[in-house]
């Protein structure tokens, strides 16, 4: 689930391989150590929510289809999103598109300018690391964190038993995002879980939310879940906040794997 392999064939076509952008295989390794999470209780259902000015949605391929979705990291440069590693792949534009609502406009579009990537996904696409920070810009004043007025903070894994919010983009054309609140379980492996119905493709890399802080983005074991019911995260922790550093100095990015596939 949450993947991208249901797109039109044009971005199938320049994609090659890499079909994730929602819930993905992990490498055989990974799935050997991921069962079952330990979120417990009734499970809420996504519904439409107003869209925060914080998340947008992300388009692949130059078409109007969005197939991920991506939030406005606070930085010292202004001009961060974060969202799931799974969603980009090298060779492969992508635009993102804050508060989307509606149809594409080009004209609201961010175009992604370089990716950085934690080492161990450039390495195996390990899904303990699918997390991507991404630079973006368009003409006009000013970064997006100025345009959009606001930014998430980057924090660490929620704990257990905490609450926290999450907003995401049904993979599609048009439309808006949809939000539910959950409490946090812990799957084997240390991936955070989120006990939600109907976040459904195209909500990888959507932001887990405590207050105005990221704790996790739609991603990890499986792409993010390949259960309706359930969704994970990479669990966010020094490796990430060393990536933010990273990002914020301005340096060139990473060339994203394009191979991670799907059974789900």
């Amino acid at each position: 689930m949450r993947t991208w392999v249901a797109t039109a064939a044009a971005v199938t076509l320049l994609t090659g391989s890499l079909v994730a952008c929602g819930r993905a295989e992990s490498p055989p390794e990974a799935s050997a150590t991921v069962s079952a999470t330990t979120v417990r209780g009734s499970v809420p259902t996504a519904a439409a929510v107003a869209p925060d000015p914080r998340i947008g949605a992300i388009f692949v391929g130059g078409g109007d289809t969005h197939a991920c979705t991506g939030s406005v990291l606070n930085s010292s440069t202004g001009d961060l999103v974060i969202t799931a590693a799974h969603c980009i792949a090298d060779g492969v534009e992508a635009d993102f598109v804050p508060a989307f609502q509606g149809d594409a406009d080009s004209s609201a579009m961010w175009r992604v300018t370089a990716v950085y990537l934690d080492p161990r996904w450039v390495a195996d696409e390990d899904p303990l690391a699918d997390y991507a920070i991404v630079r973006v810009s368009r003409d006009g004043p000013g970064p997006i964190e100025a345009q959009v007025g606001s930014a998430l903070t980057l924090g660490a894994r929620p704990d257990p038993g905490s609450v926290v919010s999450v907003t995401g983009y049904p993979l599609g054309v048009g439309g808006g995002p949809v939000g539910c609140r959950g409490t946090i379980g812990v799957a084997d492996g240390g991936f955070p879980a989120l006990a939600c119905a109907g976040l459904v493709d195209g909500t990888s890399g959507a932001p887990w939310i405590s207050g105005s802080t990221v704790t996790g983005v739609t991603g990890g074991f499986d792409g993010g879940g390949c259960d309706a019911d359930v969704s994970y995260s990479a669990p966010f922790d020094d490796n990430t906040s060393r990536l933010l550093a990273r990002a914020q100095t301005g340096g060139p990015g990473d060339a994203a794997p394009n191979t991670y596939l799907t059974d789900c």
